[in-house]
């Protein structure tokens, strides 16, 4: 359970942050920038995990997946517009940040109805009329 120190509370700590964000570097660097949604999803995952609203923590819900074909098509787009399109970038990442963002003790469902875990039925056996 967090600490109290009014609504929000952040208790990460420098060494997890520093080996966070170079391996996130790392990865960016080594890829040439083709996986940064990983990196992404690293650093808000560590980000979310040392962030308490109300004694709720928070969870980053998002995967570098599905963020992964919006950021080839974005990372084609800036290069072609020799940057130009990272105008239009940053605040879509924003937003997808946001959107995959939720409290720790919220069901999947909550946080993203259009997702719906698969129900199992079981067969029925009819018997055949005599």
């Amino acid at each position: 359970m967090a600490r109290q120190h009014g609504r929000f509370h952040f208790d990460g700590g420098a060494g997890t942050y520093v080996g966070t964000g170079l391996l996130a570097l790392l990865i960016t660097v080594c890829t040439l920038g083709i996986c940064y949604p990983f990196a992404l999803v690293l650093k808000e995952r560590w980000r979310a995990k040392h962030s308490w609203i109300d004694d709720r923590r928070l969870v980053f819900t998002g995967s570098a997946w599905g963020l992964f074909g919006m950021w080839i098509k974005w990372f084609l787009l800036i290069v072609v517009t020799v940057g130009i399109y990272l105008f239009w970038v940053g605040p879509r990442i924003q937003r997808w940040k946001w959107e995959n963002i939720a409290f720790e003790d919220v069901a999947p469902e909550a946080v993203a109805p259009h997702i719906v875990a698969p129900q199992i039925v079981a067969p029925q056996i009819v018997a055949p009329a005599v």
